[in-house]
């Protein structure tokens, strides 16, 4: 099924960057393109490219690529809640707190990009399960309404805006 992109937007200026894509556009193209794109800068890391930070106090390389998977996770379990019909609010995540927790400095980098892949496909496999209903379903998600099909682009866009970070703050560094 195409995942056309127009979708419930959230009632949050935060979450509309991540929402910016040109209605024409695929989103599993969207997500085949990314994936693509991600591994390529990952996949010519060493260990120790993978602990660069371009500044203190920044994630390194290893846990951004972490941040993205565990974003993805939850984002992608919002949208399997709401295309369920779940009603109840979900919760919203403190970024820095999971990253507090998570433990990425402990994996090697190519388990973190093993997590990257999976995640990936399991995102890919359940956003095409989705009939237009689910899809289109409405719940409430660190208190915005919005859309499975929005939480599924969502995940694009966030990958999208950490893309973009890594080209302008950490790749210059291995230039």
């Amino acid at each position: 099924m195409h995942f056309p992109a127009t979708y419930e937007y959230p009632n949050a200026p935060y979450f509309a960057e991540y929402l910016n894509f040109p209605a024409e556009a695929n989103l599993f193209e969207v997500y085949e393109t990314q994936t693509a794109e991600i591994l390529h800068i990952y996949n010519k890391l060493s260990e120790q490219d993978g602990k660069y930070a371009y500044a203190e106090g920044k994630w390194s390389l290893k846990e951004l690529l972490g941040h993205m998977v565990d974003s993805e996770r939850i984002f992608t379990y919002r949208a399997l809640a709401i295309s369920r019909g779940e009603m109840q609010s979900l919760p919203g995540f403190d970024e820095n707190e999971y990253m507090q927790y998570a433990g990425f400095e402990n994996q090697t980098l190519a388990e973190v990009i093993v997590q990257y892949r999976t995640t990936r496909a399991a995102t890919i496999a359940l956003v095409q399960s989705f009939t237009l209903t689910q899809g289109n379903a409405i719940g409430l998600a660190n208190g915005h309404k919005i859309s499975a099909r929005a939480l599924a682009w969502m995940i694009a866009g966030h990958e999208k805006h950490h893309y973009n970070i890594i080209q302008a703050r950490y790749l210059p560094h291995f230039s």
